[in-house]
């Protein structure tokens, strides 16, 4: 393979417009640089291609997660009490018929984590759950909840931390902590619609 030409194409690529991964040597006949250099140049060229990379795979993973929480939170909507049995039935199909087509998109983006991690993240993935399914009986008294974890994600507080979720949050890696925080964020917007009806 000749590093000096070398790029990447995928039919993806080209087909959804994007750019196309290229790495290319930036001065490949300079006498000033040895092999290793030029080696080292190109491979930090990839590296910048991986962030990059993790990065958006990072976004279409926080986008699927958000989706899935939307359909939870609609599963256990108030205005689903209003409907006929038949009506209920029809739309819980329907939400898990696009839940399933979201869950044919496969994106991961791997943390290293160790057991205390795992754990935490467990613990913390449980406290969120936990908050949708109490969004129909009290939407404000999860609202309150919502409000203390994410507190608890932040050090500029506005009132109340919960305490046990805080420590579960602080288990966590930094990487699964910006991502909760954003979830929870997302939960609290979603939160903010439904009690403004």
């Amino acid at each position: 393979m000749d590093v000096d030409n070398w790029q990447a194409v995928s039919d993806a690529d080209t087909d959804s417009g994007t750019q196309p991964t290229q790495i290319v040597e930036s001065n490949p006949g300079s006498p000033q640089k040895s092999p290793k250099d030029r080696l080292v140049d190109l491979l930090d060229q990839v590296e910048m291609h991986v962030e990059r990379l993790r990065r958006d795979a990072l976004k279409l993973e926080e986008e699927k997660d958000t989706l899935l929480t939307t359909l939870d939170t609609l599963r256990n909507s108030e205005m689903l009490i209003e409907l006929s049995d038949s009506e209920r039935e029809d739309v819980l199909h329907y939400a898990d018929h696009i839940a399933n087509r979201c869950l044919t998109v496969d994106v991961l983006v791997k943390t290293t984590r160790d057991c205390t991690q795992e754990d935490a993240l467990h613990q913390v993935n449980s406290f969120i759950d936990g908050l949708v399914v109490s969004l129909r009986d009290d939407p404000f008294g999860t609202k309150t909840r919502c409000l203390a974890f994410m507190n608890a994600c932040s050090s500029h507080t506005r009132g109340a931390t919960d305490k046990n979720f805080e420590t579960a949050i602080l288990g966590c890696t930094l990487d699964d902590q910006k991502r909760v925080k954003k979830r929870l964020q997302g939960l609290m917007d979603y939160i903010d619609q439904a009690t403004n009806f």
